[in-house]
């Protein structure tokens, strides 16, 4: 016998960050309904603002929302790139074109303006907050959904887009996170009568650390501070307060302009935070069950990063793209014949072929960047700083050139 407060869905969608809404607004472009459970009760904005590349923009004008975000965020004209041990400009590059010499697009996306503005494409009702999964079991081909508030669902499909720590991912049985050895902290700077800045992507790599900030729009510039931990780092991010003034310690020891400092400084302490940084080992989603049966994984949930491509966010959206034409084609007939469960599978199968090997590259890439960027390792700086500048920004240039499709193709 079920509880008397057991639900049905067809398609369960955990999380309501990028990836989960990107995938239900994909499903419903489709014509095909889904139920996104969030767990926080409103929409999270953790993190403030990401880089997004040209990759997320076409992701977005799948979606139907790519033009909403442009005006509301200023175009990327170049990136600049400054060594914090010596103060020189190791590398400078136009990030209007692309590494094939095509147009490019660059923008430092709010993170809180592209989830609204996802959200209202959506129908009322299709989030449901305050909602966690705490178990999943197995009824035939249906999955029963344990909720933290007592309730049950039941579900055809469950797309878990539930975070670095998915209880979907764990399921599944992918690898557990591994913690890279480094930390962010990141904060947004407000300015009510403008800031003044160039739309210009500023990056400090070296010293230990790996910087940078870049304005969102007219009065909002977003920055960032990765560090490797150590003893004496202890306490640093028990608040907001002690998070700021270690930042701006570390970077007053180095070669960073006061004017960038002045924009850390004007951030409030509500607009500061900091978090480790994890990563799934690339190696172990070489042969990783990303979808079994009606099941499968996206965003965070598939493949956590380290955020020194700026492709988190941006890999989050493919997924939703890729994993709406690949389960709404199914669903809708269009995936071949057979059964609707077989045609299900099938359609996850398919959106894990296409998404294994990007999430591999963009993992292992990623912490290979990172780790070369913020070394202050003699040799490793002197080769970063003379012969690999120009590789490393060419690599940032080809991840986000990559197009994840339409809804249709």
């Amino acid at each position: 016998m079920q509880p008397k407060d057991t639900a049905a869905e067809d398609i369960v969608i955990a999380g309501a960050g990028l990836a989960g809404l990107a995938a239900a607004l994909g499903l419903h472009r489709k014509g095909v309904r889904s139920l996104v459970l969030e767990s926080s009760p409103s929409l999270r904005a953790s993190g403030f603002a990401f880089t997004t590349w040209k990759n997320a923009f076409r992701a977005l004008d799948a979606l139907g929302v790519g033009d909403k975000i442009r005006k509301q965020h200023l175009q990327a004209l170049a990136l600049r790139v400054v060594s914090s041990d010596t103060g020189e400009i190791v590398r400078e590059a136009d990030l209007t074109r692309s590494g094939k010499g095509g147009p490019n697009e660059i923008r430092c996306v709010r993170r809180d303006l592209l989830l609204q503005a996802l959200e209202e494409e959506l129908p009322k009702g299709t989030i449901r907050y305050s909602s966690k999964i705490v178990s999943i079991e197995e009824d035939g081909d249906i999955k029963v959904l344990q909720l933290a508030d007592g309730s049950v669902l039941r579900a055809k499909v469950l797309i878990g887009c539930d975070g670095v720590n998915s209880v979907v991912a764990k399921w599944l049985g992918l690898a557990k996170p591994s913690y890279s050895g480094r930390s962010a902290a990141r904060g947004l700077a407000h300015y009510p009568d403008g800031h003044g800045f160039e739309p210009k992507f500023l990056q400090f790599i070296g010293h230990g650390f790996r910087s940078g900030m870049l304005p969102c729009n007219e009065t909002d510039i977003y920055w960032f501070f990765t560090w490797t931990r150590s003893e004496h780092d202890k306490g640093v991010d028990e608040s907001a307060a002690k998070m700021k003034q270690f930042v701006l310690d570390k970077l007053r020891g180095s070669k960073v302009p006061e004017e960038a400092l002045a924009v850390i400084a004007k951030s409030e302490m509500s607009d500061v935070l900091a978090a480790p940084l994890r990563f799934r080992p690339p190696l172990s989603l070489a042969t990783a069950s990303i979808s079994k049966g009606n099941v499968c994984v996206a965003g965070d949930a598939l493949h956590p990063m380290t955020p020194d491509l700026g492709q988190g966010g941006c890999s989050a959206l493919e997924d939703g793209v890729v994993l709406a034409r690949c389960l709404g084609e199914a669903l809708v007939g269009m995936g071949g014949g057979g059964a609707e469960k077989e045609r299900i599978e099938a359609g996850l199968r398919e959106y894990a072929r296409i998404r294994r090997w990007r999430s591999v590259e963009l993992i292992a890439t990623a912490y290979t960047v990172g780790f070369i960027q913020q070394s202050d390792n003699a040799v490793v700086r002197f080769l970063r700083d003379r012969f690999l500048s120009g590789v490393l920004a060419g690599r940032l240039l080809k991840m986000g050139d990559y197009d994840c499709g339409t809804l249709t193709n």
